[in-house]
């Protein structure tokens, strides 16, 4: 099946529904797991609004949407946090594309785009129970770390280096998209 991964603007209507999506499924799972309970709808809207996402456009950043046989299937975005360190963020699939090899691409797109801004060195931090995550970074040659931020949710920071990496073959004229066919 083909996957296609560009770039898109921080606040498109498409870039919009990704992050609520993201929001609501990550701020659920924590309330689930804490306090036995979903995010209240109000401070779901609060927390929507007030985390817009412009960090994530160029120069400084990118948002990355990838799209599974043309529907809009996830996205990952970084910003440079110095002129070597980009911080991976926003990584997402919707629930039924998961298990497709969408993640991977699109952190690796990522890091390829990343790289193409300069970055050496790719940061995330994520928590405990996104076990599915953690597993992923791991996969991909990220390495645990100390902290390197003290966002009150983080639990667990990671560290790539970006020298060195091989570049993902594309099909496009877009250096920071994609497309790949599955077997």
């Amino acid at each position: 099946m083909t996957w296609t991964i560009a770039p898109e603007p921080f606040d498109s209507p498409v870039a919009a529904a990704l992050w609520r999506a993201y929001y609501t499924e990550v701020s659920d799972r924590w309330y689930l797991l804490h306090e036995g309970r979903r995010t209240d709808p109000e401070e779901l809207e609060r927390e929507v609004a007030a985390r817009t996402g412009s960090e994530l456009a160029p120069p400084g950043g990118q948002l990355l949407v990838a799209r599974y046989e043309g529907a809009v299937a996830g996205s990952a975005g970084f910003r440079l946090l110095d002129p070597k360190t980009a911080e991976l963020t926003r990584v997402f699939l919707y629930e039924g594309m998961r298990g497709r090899g969408g993640a991977p691409r699109l952190v690796t797109a990522a890091e390829e785009a990343a790289r193409e801004l300069g970055a050496t060195t790719m940061i995330l931090d994520t928590r405990h129970d996104l076990v599915e995550a953690r597993t992923l970074y791991t996969r991909l040659g990220y390495e645990e770390t100390e902290p390197h931020n003290d966002d009150q949710y983080a639990e667990h920071w990671f560290r790539k280096s970006l020298l060195n990496q091989r570049r993902e073959p594309t099909n496009s004229r877009c250096p920071q998209a994609s497309a790949e066919r599955e077997p």
